[in-house]
């Protein structure tokens, strides 16, 4: 099975829309989250996000892969930067993580 991290993506963005309307002020802490995490410090966001494509690969999230890899590929990641990241994944990791490995390769070329 192929995995269409577009559409993954696609799919998860409908549905936290939906949560944004079900529980707006637990939505609103996580965004709120995620914003103080990945904006510029002593890391930048590209290094934020390559970190956070690792552990998307290693706790095996489609969502995370598929959403982190897109963000990279706008921050200007290249290919040989995120396949360094998912040596390291899957140095850490183990089997597990090289089947998501080869899957966050297959959405950098999706996106």
């Amino acid at each position: 099975m192929t995995k269409d991290y577009k559409q993954i993506t696609s799919d998860i963005s409908e549905y936290t829309a939906e949560l944004r309307k079900a529980v707006p002020d637990a939505m609103q802490g996580f965004s709120a989250l995620a914003k103080g995490a990945t904006q510029d410090g002593a890391l930048d966001k590209k290094t934020k996000e390559l970190i956070a494509l690792g552990i998307g690969v290693s706790q095996r999230c489609d969502g995370c892969i598929g959403f982190h890899i897109k963000t990279l590929k706008g921050l200007g990641a290249t290919r040989e930067e995120i396949a360094e990241v998912l040596a390291m994944t899957v140095y850490m990791g183990g089997g597990p993580a090289l089947m998501y490995a080869a899957d966050a390769l297959r959405a950098y070329d999706q996106f």
